[in-house]
């Protein structure tokens, strides 16, 4: 074993100096991945590294057997040689057991009984990595000259000034350019230039922009320019905009023909264009179009829709079109009227375009109101909402004249009641009213005319206020429930009130099952009202209903048809 170790190591000994390089550097090799995959890529590299004029030599081997061997271009053999170092790497790997002394010698060697797949060192030195070419590494061939169509568009692309560490982007985004007839790929770039851009910037945009080269995609790129040129914008100002952004040409000469047919003149939409370039070249125009949707569903006019757009905010499009959501969902929290809504959406679209709200239930409990009345006051003046937005101080609205007066009724009627001023039980009835006094005043006056005693009244609301948030129609169909269907003496709503707390069809679902189980003789007959409707359903069905072999199925039952789906 030592001497195989020792047979192994020789030649790695007298080229890399001496046995501790490899030691330190070997008994680094990791054995196991890493969760940052990023990193350990960074990590494997540095680690694999080997000295440089080890490389150097790899290097010039690989490139006389690229040109000497295999009749590839001087340039194009160097370039590859010299920019695929992780090819290079597992090159070297499959010859380090090689008794040489010479690497040069060595790869040469190797190289001539055992040819590679050109196909790879090619894609990593036009800037690809292992996970970006696997799938495009033919299975049928393995030298580059059997593709003549891939090398006659790639150094067509070369000899025009493209960057071959770039042509990378161009395969992965438009492998099609590489699929052309000879002379295609020259009379699309001439095109460019025919349009008046010089070569540097065709080839900027060329390098940004691969899919220009598709089919007649460069025939859109020269459409909308144009227009944009009759508008006074010039190529250097679009340069700057596209910045290597994708773009949808067609789509952004949709975008710029709507525009015009709601009634921009050439001059004016270069002008906006100028002042909201992410009109345009946001996404290719799609939040633009989001937003002419969203404002043709209010019903927006030609004139409308063109007012937003002469009026549009110092903002990127994508931003006025998520605020303007943000505002309309804002608006539906606080229930304000759908025609409501549809008003302030046509008056102020900018406004709700530049407002970034804070959350609802923040904003309700900061002003220390209602919905009704916050409705109210945007309907009054929408330029409230500006009070509104992130970062800004919201402050507590004043009480409302009609809430005031709204409160000094109900604390006389409390009062009239026998509520002491001020007292924790005033308090919390206040807490827990909702409603106007004069509705307060029905509603108990509901209860007294159903044949209870007033002071009886007074004391059940001390300890069930919360009765009176009713409307008078629902306390009256409970009562009339109770005394016409049920056969029980109003005076029960003296030692059961919370009864008028729970919904008419829970009593007839809980009294419908109660009897069914005491024709069975399963419960007590002389069972109260409060413990077969007050229990919680759970306690129900475990003491009750579970117990009986039929008794969950006549639930069931009595459930379809008090509850209709």
């Amino acid at each position: 074993m030592k001497n195989n170790l020792q047979k192994l190591t020789t030649p790695l000994i007298l080229k890399w100096g001496s046995s501790d390089y490899l030691f330190n550097n070997f008994r680094k090799v990791r054995f196991y991945a890493t969760k940052n995959t990023a990193k350990a890529k960074l990590v494997e590299e540095k680690e694999c590294d080997m000295p440089s004029a080890v490389r150097k030599e790899a290097q010039t081997a690989l490139l006389e057997y690229l040109h000497s061997t295999r009749s590839l271009e001087f340039v194009d053999a160097e370039h590859m040689s010299k920019n695929s170092p992780l090819f290079l790497d597992k090159l070297l790997e499959r010859i380090v057991d090689r008794e040489a002394d010479d690497i040069r010698r060595c790869v040469t060697r190797y190289l001539r009984y055992h040819p590679i797949n050109e196909f790879e060192p090619f894609f990593e030195s036009i800037g690809l990595k292992l996970c970006q070419y696997a799938s495009f590494l033919p299975r049928d061939v393995m030298y580059l000259s059997d593709d003549q169509r891939l090398l006659d568009s790639y150094r067509v692309l070369c000899n025009y000034g493209i960057s071959r560490n770039k042509i990378g982007r161009i395969f992965a985004e438009a492998p099609q350019v590489f699929r052309y007839d000879p002379g295609v790929v020259e009379l699309k770039l001439a095109s460019f230039r025919g349009f008046g851009l010089d070569q540097s910037n065709v080839v900027k945009l060329v390098s940004a922009n691969p899919h220009l080269l598709l089919g007649n995609v460069h025939v859109e790129f020269l459409r909308v320019v144009g227009k944009l040129k009759r508008m006074g914008v010039e190529y250097r100002w679009i340069e700057e905009q596209l910045n290597g952004k994708p773009i949808n040409w067609s789509q952004l000469f949709e975008l710029m023909c709507f525009l015009n047919g709601l009634g921009l003149t050439d001059e004016r939409l270069g002008k906006l264009i100028f002042q909201v370039p992410g009109l345009l070249f946001d996404c290719s125009g799609r939040p633009t179009f989001s937003l002419i949707g969203f404002c043709l569903k209010f019903g927006f006019e030609k004139t409308e829709l063109l007012d937003v757009f002469l009026h549009l905010p110092q903002i990127p499009i994508a931003a006025f079109i998520f605020n303007t959501r943000q505002c309309y969902q804002f608006l539906i929290e606080i229930e304000m009227p759908a025609l409501e809504i549809r008003n302030i959406l046509h008056s102020h679209p900018t406004l709700l375009g530049s407002c970034v709200l804070k959350k609802t239930t923040s904003l309700l409990t900061i002003l220390h109101t209602g919905k009704k009345r916050l409705c109210s006051v945007i309907k009054e003046n929408p330029e409230f909402l500006r009070n509104l937005v992130r970062g800004a101080k919201v402050e507590r609205l004043p009480v409302a004249e009609e809430e005031l007066r709204s409160k000094m009724m109900k604390t006389k009627f409390l009062s009239d009641l026998g509520f002491a001023e001020n007292s924790s039980e005033m308090k919390k009835a206040l807490k827990v009213f909702r409603g106007k006094g004069v509705e307060l005043q029905e509603r108990f006056d509901c209860l007294v005319n159903a044949g209870l005693d007033r002071k009886h009244v007074a004391s059940v609301l001390k300890i069930y206020p919360q009765i009176l948030n009713q409307r008078k129609e629902v306390l009256e169909a409970k009562i009339d429930f109770l005394l016409n269907r049920l056969g029980f003496p109003v005076s029960t709503l003296i030692s059961f009130p919370s009864y008028l707390n729970y919904t008419i069809p829970r009593i007839r679902l809980r009294l419908s099952m109660y009897n069914w189980l005491r024709d069975q003789g399963k419960v007590d007959a002389t069972l109260a009202l409060s413990t077969i409707i007050a229990s919680s359903e759970k306690l129900f069905m475990k003491v009750y209903v579970s117990p009986h072999p039929k008794g969950l199925e006549v639930w069931q039952n009595l459930k379809r048809e008090i509850y209709p789906v």
